[in-house]
């Protein structure tokens, strides 16, 4: 079936993407507030934030990953980075075999911030995590969102959604919850050193 035998209308079309539209943008000003709240004391931004996370859990990151997973310009991941190491937070550094990268590593600091981030994480205060409460209360489990995967799949490929995937599979198997607060394994900061 060629391109022109669409099966879909217009209207149908127009529906779907208003309707993803509106309420994507809703639950991001939702989101992006809660996530500033979190990070305010810790002075970071939301890029400077997801270029630690990333870095932590893609240990030696391209600035070419950093955008491409952090869903931002190079020169944006670029600038981000760099103030990130000019508080001693970040390293920059070349690969022998890849002269023409960036790479970038967090520091001893950059991953103390970070852990001490996820310390302080608190539930109650993300609208999105309250708005989801009555689903998990209803089903068990907190919603899978598996269309929405689908859908951000088809746009960035696999190679996002296993880097998504494995940010969470490393909190899951990385850190455990002590009296209400995440730290990290102690076996597991053992296996760093």
């Amino acid at each position: 079936m060629g391109m022109s035998e669409k099966q879909y209308s217009i209207k149908e079309a127009m529906i779907f993407s208003q309707r993803i539209a509106q309420l994507s943008k809703a639950l991001w000003k939702s989101v992006e507030k809660d996530w500033q709240q979190w990070i305010k004391p810790f002075d970071l931004n939301i890029n400077e934030h997801h270029i630690l996370w990333i870095a932590y859990h893609l240990n030696g990151a391209s600035i070419s990953d950093v955008a491409k997973f952090g869903v931002m310009h190079v020169s944006t991941a670029f600038n981000f980075s760099k103030k990130l190491e000019e508080r001693g937070l970040l390293k920059f550094s070349k690969k022998e075999n890849d002269k023409r990268n960036t790479y970038i590593e967090l520091t001893t600091e950059g991953e103390e911030i970070l852990l001490r981030l996820m310390e302080t994480y608190e539930p109650k205060g993300y609208a999105a995590f309250s708005g989801a409460l009555p689903l998990r209360e209803l089903y068990g489990k907190f919603p899978d969102i598996i269309e929405m995967m689908a859908i951000v799949r088809n746009i960035y490929g696999d190679d996002f959604m296993e880097i998504f995937e494995r940010s969470f599979h490393n909190i899951e198997t990385e850190f455990t919850e002590d009296d209400g607060r995440l730290k990290k394994s102690e076996k597991t900061e053992q296996g760093l050193t």
